[in-house]
């Protein structure tokens, strides 16, 4: 734990962005935490850790998860293999654009990406994650040294170059793609531990209802988000800056959840090549926190003690928050970006 407390600190003063304009400008946010002794919460179902609902592929009992970059920028859409995703995480990142760790367990899809460069925020992401994979591209020296320090196992482009290829009908550097079961070649290690508390079958819902929710990321530039409540198929059907977010076999993204972390960034003191801020989400802390499934929101409240904690995700009354099993969406926009109606 020392070592990941070192690793994080470190992480803290990095760009991991992809080329060059690498330039530190001021002295960073440097945070430091305690062990923590609180379990993760338990699946209550007995199905996947990552979506509590049984896995779509036997093999999953005896797999690691995988972590996967994925672009968000308008070229980098539609992606490919995002539906599959058990968990996907999306975070700021430079100039109010966001990013997404992808996290892939109960199955997994031929082809995923485009796959990108990486954030230090995603080794907070990643490290309760009992040594997931993880799959990027692109970075300066000093983050390929927190990755292969972190605890996490590095399959990105430079470590395992072989289940990567570039689509040749996408514009660069948004068309570079990997096989996920390629990058578990050679690999091996212990399944995820559980993320999120699930209710169990015959289990009613607790909430208020509402339609929708709408986040934003604003700086530079701003993205929008929208998620619309679909009675009929049981999910959240996502809009981004107005249009239906669908991914490369035109399905439109809907996950069962979708969890809203509020999170402060901090600049790291670096700044990309067009001299914009380079955050990082400080997910060691606590702060509010929504829970919007089966058509309806709960408030609560979320704390990580140690960056290898799990998350824990509580209501009003201190007890966890009850997601419908399947795939969730955790959200990570600042204090204040969200709305329900």
């Amino acid at each position: 734990m020392k070592k990941l407390f070192a690793i994080l600190a470190l992480a803290a003063v990095v760009l991991a962005a992809c080329g060059g304009g690498k330039k530190k400008v001021a002295a960073p946010k440097v945070t430091t935490t305690t062990a923590s002794t609180v379990p993760p919460p338990p699946v209550s179902n007995n199905g996947d850790p990552l979506t509590g609902a049984p896995a779509a592929d036997p093999d999953a009992a005896s797999r690691p998860a995988l972590v996967v970059k994925i672009d968000n920028a308008p070229n980098g859409r539609p992606q490919v293999g995002l539906n599959s995703a058990d968990i996907v995480v999306e975070e700021g990142v430079e100039g109010g654009i966001t990013r997404l760790a992808a996290i892939f367990h109960s199955q997994l899809p031929d082809q995923v990406g485009p796959v990108r460069s990486a954030r230090t925020t995603d080794i907070l992401v990643a490290s309760p994650l009992n040594h997931p994979l993880f799959a990027w591209s692109g970075s300066n020296a000093d983050f390929v040294k927190l990755i292969r320090e972190a605890p996490l196992t590095d399959v990105g482009v430079d470590a395992k170059g072989g289940p990567y290829h570039r689509d040749t009908k996408r514009p660069a550097p948004y068309n570079l793609f990997a096989s996920a079961k390629g990058l578990f070649d050679g690999v091996s290690g212990q399944a995820p531990p559980a993320v999120f508390t699930y209710r169990a079958e015959g289990e009613a819902s607790t909430g208020d209802a509402i339609t929708s929710a709408h986040l934003q990321w604003k700086d530079k530039v701003t993205t929008l988000v929208d998620w619309a409540w679909d009675a009929g198929s049981g999910t959240w059907k996502r809009t981004e800056n107005g249009t239906p977010h669908v991914d490369a076999a035109g399905a439109q993204v809907g996950p069962k959840n979708v969890v809203i972390q509020f999170a402060t960034y901090h600049d790291t003191g670096y700044r990309d090549r067009s001299n914009t801020v380079v955050p990082e989400a400080d997910l060691v802390g606590e702060g509010d926190a929504w829970l919007l499934s089966d058509g309806k929101i709960v408030k609560g409240h979320w704390k990580k003690g140690a960056a290898g904690d799990v998350t824990q995700f509580t209501d009003a009354n201190g007890q966890p928050f009850k997601l419908t099993p399947g795939q969730t969406w955790l959200e990570l926009p600042k204090p204040g970006d969200a709305t329900v109606a």
